[in-house]
């Protein structure tokens, strides 16, 4: 097994691995900037190293400090948690020359998963459903893109190739709109991911949010662990995510699931990683794979009992997985919400000291979270401050022990968005399951 680690992240994920590692006595540096010194996982790793000032990257974007971080505290791995430079492909392959390990794909992987034109192009090799489109990167000329686009059909949408977040799409409706359409999002393309390829899906107009969660060992290994449903979001981001997805027979897990493993033996995946799919009248389409944990591992770590963070680990020390596909039982239901130190109206973030907190508890709750006392939440990085998981034997279980876990969570000083959670708890159509992606956003009167 490794014997120390790089925690290269900060919050809730830092503290996430740092827990993991303790249970399989691996040895912990926290790497932080000036603002997170007191970080909770800053104060419980066995070493710590100031890497720089707030800004991310002077900081947690900082490659050569990190492998510094590394080298000087004789490290052996780095864990990249998830968002900063988890999927960054120069970033794991700067890890891998410096002779440490990335805990993580290859950087090749993270290349050819991080292009939206060649990871669709691999899921069709291996089988994967995907979303009717152009097939490759659009070029420059006006009729060719018109006569794509009527193939596929309208309403489509324009993609960036190295977009992510929800950034660098462009819904085009008609054809009188398409030229410019694209035009706009290659410039956006070119500024924002520094790669101005760009291409065409048809639109779905009602479809749900649904990943699988894979694990593979990079020696033709691979499982998937069942599928999260994450489509109740706000401008394409999560804010609620459950497991086992509302509706997915175990006859449609098995085949998406059986694909998805495929995939990663195809390309020869290794880590954790998450296949995400547009689902809308029984059919899956693939939109991307992200090559790292995931924010909303916890739900499926409950329903499945495997925990993803000590998994990754073994993988990243050369064993093989420790289980088999027959081995992996879903069981009882999940759902996260995040807590966002944000208002619950306007969004805005709200940094500042937390005066008072109290966090849940109770059968079937967990509370993932770096906050205490008297934290003072910087306003130099993402809002997340905590996610609050609860488990049931069946879903109606699990939404009731979230209702009560979110009555009990006490965070004063800052603003957060308990109440909007407290509102979907509650909301008729979340509780009868299978929203699709849009219906937060029309329910908040943004759409």
């Amino acid at each position: 097994m490794i014997d120390k680690v790089v925690i290269a992240n900060r919050g809730e994920i830092a503290l996430r691995i740092l827990r993991a590692c303790k249970e399989l006595g691996i040895k912990t540096v926290a790497v932080h900037s000036t603002a997170d010194r007191n970080l909770k996982h800053v104060l419980l790793a066995d070493e710590t190293i100031c890497i720089g000032k707030p800004s991310a990257m002077d900081s947690y974007l900082n490659i050569p400090r990190i492998i510094a971080a590394a080298e000087v505290t004789d490290a052996v791995a780095i864990h990249p948690g998830y968002g900063f430079l988890a999927e960054n492909a120069d970033f794991a392959d700067q890890v891998e020359q410096s002779g440490l390990i990335f805990i993580g794909p290859t950087g090749d992987t993270i290349r050819l998963m991080g292009d939206k034109v060649s990871a669709i192009e691999a899921m069709k090799k291996a089988g994967v459903p995907c979303v009717p489109g152009s097939d490759g990167e659009l070029g420059d000329d006006a009729d060719t893109n018109r006569a794509i686009a009527r193939r596929i059909g309208y309403p489509l949408i324009v993609k960036a190739a190295g977009g992510g977040g929800g950034r660098g799409m462009r819904v085009v409706r008609k054809e009188e709109d398409l030229v410019e359409s694209i035009k706009m999002t290659k410039a956006e393309a070119g500024a924002a991911f520094n790669n101005d390829v760009v291409y065409m899906e048809k639109f779905l107009e009602n479809p749900r949010h649904i990943e699988v969660q894979v694990l593979a060992d990079g020696q033709g290994n691979a499982i998937h662990l069942g599928e999260r449903d994450c489509s109740m979001q706000r401008r394409h981001q999560k804010v609620v995510e459950e497991a086992p997805a509302p509706g997915i027979t175990p006859e449609l897990r098995k085949f998406i699931g059986g694909r998805c493993v495929r995939a990663c033996i195809e390309i020869g995946y290794r880590g954790a990683g998450t296949f995400e799919f547009l689902y809308e009248n029984g059919e899956f389409y693939f939109i991307e794979m992200n090559t790292r944990i995931q924010v909303e591992h916890p739900v499926t770590e409950m329903v499945t009992g495997v925990d993803l963070i000590k998994e990754q680990l073994r993988i990243a020390a050369g064993q093989p997985l420790s289980f088999t596909q027959d081995d992996i039982q879903i069981r009882g239901h999940a759902i996260e919400c995040r807590i966002n130190a944000e208002d619950p109206e306007t969004f805005i973030p709200c940094a500042g000291e937390i005066k008072r907190f109290h966090s849940p508890g109770g059968l079937g709750v967990r509370w993932d979270s770096h906050i205490y006392t008297n934290y003072k939440v910087p306003p130099n990085y993402d809002s997340m401050i905590g996610k609050l998981i609860t488990y049931g034997e069946n879903r109606g279980i699990a939404i009731k022990r979230m209702e009560h876990a979110l009555n009990e969570l006490l965070i004063d000083g800052i603003k957060t968005n308990v109440p909007l959670q407290q509102d979907i708890m509650a909301d008729e159509h979340f509780q009868n399951g299978g929203t699709n992606i849009h219906y937060l956003e029309k329910k908040l009167g943004m759409s």
